[in-house]
């Protein structure tokens, strides 16, 4: 056997087209971090992708998803159902997959605002936008002729302080963040002390920079006053019921990091396994606070059903997730040990990069029927029309770096794509919604190809594309920029130089003007900077593609990007709000005029 039956790429091609090769120490402990050496032999992968009516290489007793026991065949029915189906034999159990090729298409063009909800505030906003500042958006958006709205990722993050301001490192991708909660609208809701608390709140609305260690202070305060653990009522039993174990690991986990805080590593020995008899004590004993985050999900799946019956909601799924929460917790024994995810060296970071998320191990998850997957994709898709999903390239394949060496000095590992993707069309298929893959980047054209034949968008700037609208494919969302690069404002001002700068970053002009180039082609050089706003969106609206964002922040001109990436100081990145209210968004006749331009 070799590394390569591991998964694991001996070489590669880098950003500039050079073959580059791993070295062999680096191989070795890449195999060692899966738990295996190279001459170990990989067992079989549990998972099939079936047909209907193909012929199986032996027989076996076929049971279908909804439990219907077809007895031992030879071949599968002509009218297998698309799903997740058992195949038994003497010797074992294997996951056969039914998926249809290709994911639901959008049914027709069209444009929509792509929007980081937690800067988008409201009046009644508790010093951050939330769930029902979405449904208003929505509903506003759809009368201007809208078709969908793209969110960041509402993952949820471990309840300590302060909380985690990043979408993109969740503690679970499962479940969502009680952040996004408005009190008032809480079965049951009232109360001078609610009132007091949300008026208290509705402060924070006055500072441009989010304080979310206030806010969940607040908010968690009013949220324990109004839960009522003895009147919850059938709807919240069913839900508990529907979401069963996942969701009792995820309220136990919140209820031991109030208890210990984290990371999890360090809580007591008995305490760091979710199946283990003194965590079910743990649980037993203190039931009722179980029960609180457990409602609070509850809570936010409410909210957040309301607010995609305004308008689709295009969720977003991250790449990855925090090595010290809830789904690293309960999917320890999947994941390697003591590597990260990253980045190899490429233009825009001459070093790699290292996103300190713990990649799951190919074979180990193979064998645990990618159930992880499959969880994560079908909670993305709850509620929602369609889900980006970050960085698609890691379905295929993940830069996987050792810290004591670096993220430049790291190894690909390949992911099996076609099971990966074989869930990703399962579920859209069943949820109605469509995918779009963020294909930003160095990307192999194998790779688009492979997407494309399934019918996941790829995702295009114009920052990177170029003004020639006819060049951009039908089988895409085209947006300008996105929230790790500059706002259209913050590039034609030069206003990015500082933040960069700010950030602690050395100030990259050469890098901005290139970036800036396409926007200098389709107006003067004094143009105004909010002509070069609706002429990017403009053009951008004569592209054949499917779907067209443009972002909040540059509806209303804001020079700061949401990530400045790498960086961490002075000012937090995902933390500023946007800096006008949403009635004063929804009152700007300069977003209208860039709605009309994107609707034609």
């Amino acid at each position: 056997m070799s590394a390569q039956d591991w998964g694991l790429l001996r070489s590669f091609r880098d950003v500039h087209g050079t073959m580059r090769t791993v070295r062999a120490e680096v191989a070795r402990e890449i195999l060692a971090a899966m738990g295996v050496e190279a001459d170990d032999v990989p067992p079989p992968s549990p998972v099939r992708l079936v047909r209907a009516g193909a012929a199986l290489n032996e027989p076996g007793e076929l049971v279908l998803e909804d439990g219907s026991a077809l007895g031992v065949v030879q071949r599968l029915p002509a009218d297998l159902p698309y799903g997740y189906h058992a195949l038994r034999r003497d010797d074992e159990e294997l996951l056969l997959i039914a998926a249809p090729p290709r994911c639901p298409r959008p049914r027709e063009r069209a444009w929509g605002w792509a929007a980081q909800l937690y800067a988008v505030r409201s009046a009644h906003s508790w010093g951050i936008g939330d769930l029902v500042d979405l449904a208003e958006l929505a509903a506003w958006s759809r009368g201007l002729g809208a078709g969908f709205l793209m969110l960041n990722p509402l993952h949820a993050v471990a309840p300590l302080l302060p909380p985690e301001p990043s979408p993109y490192f969740p503690s679970s991708r499962r479940f969502r963040n009680p952040l996004y909660l408005r009190p008032e609208l809480v079965p049951g809701a009232s109360g001078a002390a609610l009132e007091a608390a949300s008026a208290q709140a509705r402060l924070l609305n006055g500072a441009r920079l989010i304080d979310r260690e206030r806010v969940a202070r607040l908010k968690m305060a009013a949220l324990e006053v109004l839960w009522q653990p003895q009147g919850t009522g059938p709807r919240l039993e069913a839900y508990r019921a529907q979401e069963g174990q996942p969701l009792q690991n995820w309220a136990t986990f919140c209820v031991l990091a109030e208890h210990f805080g984290g990371p999890w590593r360090e809580w007591p020995a008995e305490l760091r396994r979710p199946g283990g008899t003194a965590v079910r004590v743990f649980a037993a004993e203190r039931r009722e606070r179980v029960a609180f985050h457990a409602w609070l999900q509850w809570l936010l799946d409410e909210q957040l059903d309301a607010a995609a019956r305004q308008l689709p909601l295009i969720a977003d799924m991250a790449i990855g997730f925090d090595p010290e929460g809830a789904d690293a917790w309960t999917w320890q024994d999947l994941l390697a040990d003591g590597v990260t995810v990253g980045a190899p060296p490429d233009t825009f970071n001459a070093s790699g990069q290292d996103w300190d998320l713990p990649p799951f191990v190919p074979w180990r998850l193979q064998q645990e029927r990618l159930g992880p997957f499959i969880e994560t994709i079908r909670a993305g898709l709850r509620h929602a029309g369609g889900l980006r999903i970050d960085h698609v390239m890691g379905l295929f394949r993940q830069w996987w770096v050792l810290p004591e060496r670096g993220p430049a000095e790291g190894a690909y590992v390949r992911y099996p794509a076609d099971e990966l993707l074989a869930v990703v069309t399962l579920e859209a298929h069943r949820s109605g919604a469509l995918v779009i893959g963020e294909d930003l980047g160095t990307v192999a054209p194998e790779m688009r190809r492979e997407l494309a034949a399934r019918d996941i968008l790829s995702y295009r700037l114009m920052l990177f594309e170029g003004t020639d609208a006819s060049a951009y494919p039908e089988l895409a969302m085209a947006a300008v920029s996105t929230h790790d690069l500059p706002t259209i404002a913050g590039l034609w001002s030069g206003a990015d130089l500082g933040q960069q700068a700010r950030s602690g970053l050395v100030p990259d002009p050469d890098g901005l003007a290139k970036l800036r180039a396409p926007l200098a082609t389709l107006v003067s050089p004094t143009s105004e900077v909010r002509s070069v706003i609706l002429a990017a969106h403009a053009r951008l609206a004569e592209a054949p593609s499917l779907l067209v964002a443009s972002t909040l922040d540059d509806a209303l001109a804001v020079e700061e990007r949401p990530n400045m990436p790498g960086t961490v100081s002075p000012t937090p990145n995902w933390s500023l709000a946007l800096p006008r209210s949403l009635e004063e968004i929804e009152a700007d006749p300069f977003v209208a005029r860039l709605a009309a331009a994107l609707r034609r």
